[in-house]
């Protein structure tokens, strides 16, 4: 049975309204680091103290933030998913509270923005130790940047605001001059994570892309979309045999989880959208992908299972990304919307909190109830506002005739 809009509506509402009383602020599952307690001690000098301090609370089923002095703060990437949500309401309501977030949401993610050597770009706010490398609070990433340049570039269309579409300019600057090219051939291009590293993570590098794609078809420049196109070559000659892409490219790399291919099929999905003179070359792949996705990362109830090979652990994460997959994406698979409710089903009986907000994490024998700010409510709300613009609407993002195919 499908979820009832009024229902879908009422969520969103009150996710909305619980994040905003806390003014989009709270914690992360990385942040860690942050600890007034871990930074007055010599410990934070050590590569493998960080790793373990992080992965400790990470996998607490208990919030151990508040013992620790970890502050409550506000995330880049979090920003960017609160506006991409308020700016799919305002598509789908019209009404001037609706404008009038979206645009405090957009303020608030310019006064984060990080001025770079040739660009703009954005960073977390928090300390954060990889496996692959360090980067210290402040550093310049794709991730949030990419979500940022996403909400711009929205902002920009939505709005009718050139000066949204200057700055997302500005971080296409950055992606070209001051990111690293990990890999780079004639035809194909990965970006690295951040600008202080050499990683080959298929996600981000395709984060990378998808802004070109987006800035490029808006501002008319094909120089942009044709280095999109070798980004997503590049992710596309490392897809697998079975339709799946690893997390990245290094041997240490190889694990496939819900939301980082959610990411990477999104990203593939908006690139075509925005070139679709090389919507031919990647429509196969990344329907293959997609078909993998759907029949091994989900229940037939809607369960959003983290990997493709286990049950546990389920999160808002997975789910919230899946919807947002899921609304671009239904053109490669008309069932698409059908499984988003059952997604949104399952998170409301299985991670919604009666107070407004959703759980980490459902694990084997407990559930992590840790209202995460970014990772939890802001994929939650931009999936559920996704979701209700897409009922409303009753049509596809992306199709073959909207790319010329």
């Amino acid at each position: 049975m499908s979820i009832l809009k009024s229902e879908l509506e009422r969520i969103y509402e009150s996710l909305a309204a619980w994040c905003r009383k806390r003014g989009y602020a709270g914690h992360d599952p990385f942040d860690a680091l942050n600890s007034r307690l871990f930074q007055a001690t010599p410990f934070k000098h050590s590569r493998a103290t960080r790793l373990a301090w992080t992965q400790l609370f990470k996998r607490s089923p208990v919030n151990l933030r508040k013992i620790a002095r970890v502050p409550a703060e506000k995330n880049s990437k979090g920003t960017a998913l609160f506006a991409l949500a308020a700016l799919a309401n305002f598509r789908r309501t019209q009404t001037i509270e609706a404008e009038t977030e979206a645009r405090e949401l957009l303020d608030d993610l310019l006064t984060a923005r990080i001025e770079t050597e040739n660009g703009a770009a954005w960073s977390y706010n928090f300390d954060w130790q990889g496996r692959a490398f360090f980067a210290p609070k402040g550093t310049p990433t794709i991730v949030p940047t990419a979500f940022a340049a996403r909400a711009l570039t929205e902002a920009a269309r939505d709005l009718n605001d050139d000066s949204y579409l200057n700055v997302a300019r500005e971080v296409c600057a950055f992606i070209t001059n001051d990111l690293p090219r990990s890999f780079e051939s004639e035809t194909e291009i990965c970006w690295s994570y951040s600008a202080v590293d050499r990683t080959r993570i298929f996600n981000a590098s395709l984060l990378a892309a998808e802004t070109l794609a987006s800035v490029g078809a808006s501002t008319g420049e094909t120089r942009l979309c044709e280095l999109a196109a070798r980004g997503a070559r590049y992710v596309v000659r490392h897809q697998r045999e079975d339709g799946s892409w690893a997390y990245g490219a290094d041997d240490y790399q190889t694990w496939s989880d819900n939301f980082h291919t959610a990411f990477v099929l999104t990203s593939m999905a908006r690139i075509m959208r925005s070139c679709p003179e090389c919507c031919d070359e990647f429509w196969e792949a990344t329907k293959r992908g997609l078909e993998f996705w759907r029949e091994r990362f989900f229940l037939a109830n809607g369960w959003p299972k983290y990997f493709h090979d286990r049950l546990y652990p389920a999160d808002a994460h997975s789910a919230g990304a899946a919807l947002v997959a899921l609304a671009e994406l239904q053109r490669l698979d008309n069932e698409a919307l059908e499984l988003g409710e059952r997604i949104a089903q399952w998170a409301i009986e299985n991670l919604h909190d009666t107070r407004g907000f959703f759980y980490y994490q459902r694990r084997r024998f407990y559930t992590v109830r840790t209202p995460y700010m970014r990772w939890s409510q802001g994929w939650m709300l931009y999936g559920f506002a996704r979701l209700l613009e897409c009922k409303l609407a009753a049509r596809p993002f992306l199709s073959r005739a909207h790319t010329g195919v």
